[in-house]
């Protein structure tokens, strides 16, 4: 079993002993949609898989966030600020953007590339290096932002 997927089912039977229903409810929204992804493919998901569900994950509740605050409705904001808190705990360290600048910058003198036109280039390395360890939306941000200068 994977090392994400293990420490996922370990923070939901602390929540549950706990009894901490945020906790609770987020990670097994978490597993649920693991378990999907699973039966879809029809085979076990390895740790990059799983990340990227979870950043899906946290994604969901980033874009809730963002009608939630067009409603004016704390409430929803509090609580999927909290839940996005609740599954980065379960991804692996991310990267700083300075660290990221850096691995972008140096991918691109790896493959030679100099113009924005050959961004889908350096996003496609920058990303299988980068192993979920920073959001899809911030290395393209990052590729599109050094290679324009």
């Amino acid at each position: 079993m994977s090392e994400v997927k293990t420490k996922l089912e370990l923070a939901l039977k602390n929540a549950m002993k706990t009894g901490d229903d945020l906790a609770k409810r987020t990670f097994r929204l978490a597993v649920a949609s693991i378990k999907n992804a699973e039966i879809e493919k029809r085979e076990e998901l390895d740790d990059a898989a799983i990340i990227s569900i979870l950043q899906k994950e946290i994604k969901m509740r980033r874009e809730s966030i963002e009608g939630a605050k067009a409603a004016n409705r704390e409430d929803i904001i509090a609580q999927n600020e909290a839940e996005i808190k609740l599954l980065e705990t379960l991804l692996p360290g991310q990267l700083s953007e300075d660290e990221l600048k850096i691995l972008v910058k140096n991918t691109a003198a790896e493959l030679g590339v100099t113009s924005p036109s050959q961004m889908g280039q350096v996003i496609k390395v920058v990303m299988a290096k980068a192993q979920g360890r920073a959001a899809n939306n911030d290395i393209s941000r990052v590729v599109k932002e050094i290679l324009s200068s």
